[in-house]
């Protein structure tokens, strides 16, 4: 791979110009047109009552597939304008038209739904057996199902209508907000003002008292957004629980499960499996406390690189090592890595104005994708470049199919991701000059392992109580702290001296309005992705293909399908996650013998 790599992704391929764009301006201009076509045609369609009544579905169903394809392509452009500098006003303007033209999509598939569930089911399952149909038969099964436990279509249709102003609203207000946060610290005596994407990269320096400063400084930079956080919370809250209570939907998991195409079975025996291997984290939290010479770890301290871990990787270094260590799993994987880097698909530059975190976006007419990020050359950059390249791929692989039977869920999606980190986390580790290397890489591993079953367990616990309480009432920024810290204890087993009160006014995760409960799929998928691993390394080569065929599926069958199918695994009972949490385990346990002779007691 060439070096000097450019940092910047190139959004001109798509609509040049930008926010000022006029290709995208009439872009927005045809869909909107499209749209109100498909609520015209859905108007005075029938429900099938043959199967002599395929062409009738089909034509609904491309049209379907087509305006579907345009909202993710133009939700995908206005999303990477807004991330790349928050200062674009225009932007955001046309991120609020583009969430009107989705939100009029889907106020017009409501009509869809008594079409759908308007047939016959004799006629419908042979209707799914014909082509095209077949090829997309799983979505549109599932979309008929969900119709069946909703409100009549005309009050689905007013709830997304009032969604874009409110819901969403408050999701937008939120980021816009943030977009505004500011957090002064010094820095070789200079005085610098960090976006909240910089300053959190800030907090994980190797120095104990300018950690511990600045945790301090962000925890008050956070404390005073409290009240408008909390009001964002509550509404978002609030407008999903009046939807669920019309519905007449009891639990709050009801709708994340469905989207992430999973059982409540399968969720609670992950966590019940997490639960009982805590003890070996714990002593590892514990460990790694007396390696930084503290008698217990503080929130602060959780993430903080152990001594020869803060060496510094550059982003054509890490690059290099990326394509390099996903070419000894997949020449596949490695090549679209390849690709991304060589044509600008990754905006990774270190500069002020840009918002929080990292995301992979697809853009399925132009067949591309775009990560963002921040990098700055740490090891967690590293992964979190890794993880999107591992979307990416996912995404690259289903390019060439219809476009509902790509609509795979959240948490499928993290174990692309997460795989992909795994292999070069591994292959890190293996690759490792000496046992002082290899303690830094491993306590890189198993730090994700902690956010994975301690950090977002806490999420999860904190949004369960959190949304039981919002039933009786807006709920205030000081129980929304005790919550928070309660469930951070829960989670870690009380095993830090200090917590994170305002965790939930910081983490944007709480406040996305496209996937409630925006948590446990992260957990879901680090674990999938690590039994997957584990069946990767047993079959060698061979298994490229197997995994390739797995991702293919995502969009078109249950996880509990998907693992039976793939994997010959029953994500019900525990012993597929058992086995995928050993995976973990001996890294810990790797971890504690390597450090053994290196603390007292």
């Amino acid at each position: 791979m060439h070096k000097t790599l450019n940092q910047t992704w190139d959004l001109d391929v798509f609509f040049p110009g930008g926010s000022d764009s006029p290709q995208f301006a009439a872009f927005l201009e045809q869909l909107g047109g499209d749209i109100e076509l498909f609520r015209g045609r859905l108007d005075t369609a029938a429900s099938p009552q043959s199967a002599e009544d395929a062409s009738g579905l089909q034509a609904l169903v491309d049209l379907y597939q087509g305006i579907l394809k345009r909202v993710r392509e133009a939700d995908s452009f206005v999303g990477c304008l807004a991330a790349d500098n928050q200062h674009d006003k225009k932007a955001v303007q046309l991120g609020g038209k583009v969430k009107s033209l989705y939100a009029d999509f889907l106020s017009s598939l409501t009509r869809l739904d008594p079409i759908l569930t308007g047939t016959p089911d004799e006629v419908w399952k042979t209707l799914l057996e014909t082509k095209p149909l077949n090829a997309v038969a799983f979505a549109l099964n599932e979309r008929r199902l969900q119709a069946k436990e909703k409100l009549p279509p005309e009050q689905e249709a007013l709830i997304s209508d009032l969604a874009v102003d409110g819901y969403h609203g408050w999701n937008d207000l939120y980021n816009t907000t943030i977009g505004k946060f500011r957090m002064v610290v010094e820095e070789n005596g200079e005085r610098q003002e960090l976006s909240a994407g910089q300053a959190y990269n800030k907090l994980h320096t190797s120095d104990f008292a300018k950690r511990t400063e600045r945790f301090e400084q962000w925890e008050q930079a956070w404390a005073e957004q409290a009240d408008f956080a909390a009001e964002a919370l509550n509404h978002l809250a609030g407008f999903r629980l009046q939807v669920y209570k019309q519905r007449g939907w009891d639990s709050v998991h009801k709708e994340p499960l469905e989207i992430n195409r999973m059982s409540k079975q399968t969720l609670d025996t992950m966590w019940d499996v997490i639960g009982r291997n805590k003890g070996i984290f714990v002593n590892y939290l514990s460990r790694k406390a007396k390696l930084l010479g503290l008698e217990k770890l503080a929130w602060a301290d959780v993430e903080a690189p152990l001594e020869g871990g803060t060496k510094t990787i550059s982003y054509d270094d890490g690059a290099e090592l990326i394509v390099e260590q996903f070419r000894n799993f997949s020449p596949r994987l490695a090549e679209f890595a390849k690709l991304a880097f060589d044509n600008r698909w990754i905006e990774a530059e270190d500069r002020a104005g840009k918002r929080p975190g990292g995301f992979c976006t697809s853009f399925p007419l132009a067949k591309q994708t775009r990560i963002f990020m921040t990098y700055s050359g740490t090891l967690n950059n590293l992964s979190t470049l890794a993880h999107e390249l591992g979307h990416g791929y996912h995404q690259y692989l289903m390019d060439d199919m219809p476009a509902l039977a790509q609509e795979y869920a959240m948490n499928v999606a993290e174990t692309a991701s997460t795989f992909a980190e795994l292999i070069v986390s591994d292959a890190a580790v293996k690759a490792a000059a000496n046992d002082e290397e290899r303690i830094v890489l491993l306590e890189d591993k198993i730090q994700r392992a902690v956010a994975f079953f301690m950090n977002i367990h806490a999420r999860f616990i904190f949004e369960t109580n959190f949304y039981d309480e919002r039933r009786q009432g807006l709920v205030s920024v000081d129980r929304l702290n005790e919550l928070m810290v309660s469930a951070q204890k829960e989670a870690f087993q009380d095993s830090l001296s200090s917590y994170h009160p305002h965790f939930w006014a910081a983490k944007l995760h709480f406040y996305s309005t496209d996937v409630p409960f925006y948590n446990f799929p992260y957990t879901f998928g680090f674990l999938f992705s690590a039994g997957i691993y584990a069946r990767a390394l047993e079959e060698g080569a061979a298994f490229e293909d197997k995994y390739a065929a797995l991702l293919r599926d995502t969009g078109s069958m249950t996880v509990e399908e998907l693992a039976s199918k793939h994997l010959g695994a029953d994500l019900t009972q525990p012993e597929f996650w058992q086995r995928a949490v050993d995976t973990v385990v001996s890294d810990v346990e790797e971890f504690m013998r390597l450090t053994k002779d290196k603390v007292q007691g």
